[in-house]
């Protein structure tokens, strides 16, 4: 079996986050890079289909020279090789057009992308990765099984979740709960050194149009100051939380 792990290189969620010209371009200085967390679930569980039942594993970036230590750490994690896609990963329908083509001429039975990056939270790659690949598709998947060409998903829904059955190719949006965050694997030193000889592939893109454009960014609100009440004065309090809050 040949999986394919999507991986997202994104801000720690620690990062400290400022647009520039305008607020147009997310800059990119002093803010420290991480694998995207459901992709990194996605990674687990597919060292784990490796280990128990041979699968070999690659993992797929779209972006730019800088997105490499993020490939490198995965292969580090267990990863036989990697794919950089050199060009910048504009938004969703282009993203999933370049990595259509990687999945088509790899000939992968099975895909892992993440439900969603953190940076931007659009959901949508893995869903038109499958369309346009002609595969099956769960998503927010927090359980996968596969036996043979046959897989069975367990799925989050509202209130609840949901097991399903389908067979390959399979693409699948993971996120937490695909494995426990106590399962997640920090490469040792063996890994890291082993990283360094494993095949990290530079493709280039083909033409893909991008359907949107970012016109520009705008952080959150800061919060208001708290207000203090004394813990006796109960008619300010239940005033404040009719008049202004809006509570009650």
């Amino acid at each position: 079996m040949k999986i394919l792990v999507c991986i997202s290189h994104v801000p720690d969620t620690t990062s400290k986050i400022n647009f520039t010209d305008g607020d147009t371009k997310f800059d990119t200085n002093g803010v420290q890079f991480v694998i995207n967390p459901n992709d990194e679930f996605g990674l687990t569980r597919a060292m784990w289909l490796k280990e128990k039942q041979g699968a070999s594993v690659d993992v797929v970036n779209v972006g730019g020279p800088e997105t490499e230590p993020t490939l490198r750490k995965a292969l580090a994690i267990g990863a036989d090789s990697a794919i950089r896609i050199n060009t910048e990963a504009t938004n969703g329908f282009a993203v999933a057009k370049q990595l259509a083509k990687v999945v088509k001429d790899g000939g992968y039975d099975l895909v892992i992308a993440g439900r969603e990056s953190i940076d931007y939270n659009g959901g949508m790659v893995p869903g038109m990765l499958a369309v346009m690949t002609d595969a099956n598709f769960v998503n927010t998947c927090i359980g996968l099984e596969i036996d043979g060409t046959n897989a069975k998903a367990i799925r989050e829904i509202d209130g609840g979740k949901e097991t399903v059955s389908t067979s390959l190719p399979l693409v699948i949006g993971g996120q937490k709960g695909l494995v426990e965050e106590s399962d997640l694997r920090i490469p040792n030193m063996r890994g890291i050194m082993m990283a360094r000889k494993k095949p990290l592939t530079v493709i280039e893109p083909i033409d893909a149009s991008s359907e949107t454009k970012d016109v520009s960014f705008e952080k959150p609100a800061p919060k208001g100051a708290v207000k203090l009440i004394d813990a006796d004065n109960i008619d300010e309090l239940v005033s404040l939380l009719h008049n202004e809050a809006k509570v009650i």
